[in-house]
């Protein structure tokens, strides 16, 4: 039986609807990410030129190709002495330590707040506090696992030093992992960041530090999941003690 014509309107206006509603979903790709999400799957192609099953291996690893330089938008809360994650993952420390040399922050502790990165979460790094970027220092180094407390010294790093209108200065430190042979970084010195904003990324499983004044109330745990530009890891207005935590 043929359709009328307000049948197939309606038919199309509700493959739009689903098409809109999964592309909702859909994380968009970080422009740096193209090259590689592409690399990958031009390899597939030649791969199943080659021999099937190798097509589909190449095409599961162009997907996560682009699921690791997804770009998401985040909700950021802005309120002044917020301390937000700038990375996702796992907060796999909490510990006083004195800082790297290079970012000049001093000789006494400070609070290190680590957050390891696997090759499954977004990379994308985001600015843990609104203020001007006041350093920035590269140093090349080695690649071993950064989960482990040494790999802050001995791994290849990027640090910011961002300057906060009232509360000093707060450290973030890129580095690099096992796998990861790039860091990326979207700043430069003198440059003013908010809360959240995208200051770079890295490629491919890392750990980011945030070194924090000693004495600062922190809000979240060892072993907590964190998201980036969303996940509140310190205040420096609370009023309460601090927090306790329980694992379910």
């Amino acid at each position: 039986m043929p359709i009328d014509r307000q049948t197939l309107l309606s038919i199309a206006k509700s493959i739009r609807s689903g098409a809109k509603s999964v592309r909702a979903q859909i994380s968009p790709i970080h422009p740096k990410g193209y090259p590689f999400v592409g690399g990958f799957a031009l390899a597939s192609l030649i791969l199943f030129w080659i021999w099937a099953p190798l097509g589909w291996i190449g095409t599961l690893l162009t997907i996560w190709c682009a699921l690791f330089f997804r770009n998401p938008a985040r909700v950021t809360p802005v309120r002044e002495g917020l301390v937000v994650s700038p990375a996702d993952g796992r907060i796999s420390m909490i510990a006083p330590v004195v800082p790297p040399a290079e970012l000049e922050l001093g000789e006494l502790p400070m609070v290190r707040i680590s957050i390891f990165m696997s090759v499954f979460n977004c990379h994308v790094n985001r600015s843990p506090v609104a203020g001007r970027i006041e350093r920035i220092v590269y140093r090349p180094g080695k690649f071993i696992n950064a989960e482990l407390d040494k790999a802050s010294e001995d791994n290849e790093r990027n640090a910011l030093v961002i300057l906060t209108p009232n509360n000093g200065l707060v450290g973030v430190v890129q580095i690099a992992g096992l796998v990861a042979r790039r860091i990326v970084t979207f700043v430069h010195e003198g440059q003013t960041v908010e809360t959240g904003e995208r200051f770079g990324l890295i490629r491919f499983g890392s750990r980011l530090d945030v070194f924090l004044p000693e004495g600062t109330k922190l809000l979240v745990s060892e072993g907590q999941t964190a998201i980036a530009g969303e996940t509140v890891l310190a205040d420096f207005q609370l009023g309460e003690s601090g927090r306790t935590f329980r694992s379910n």
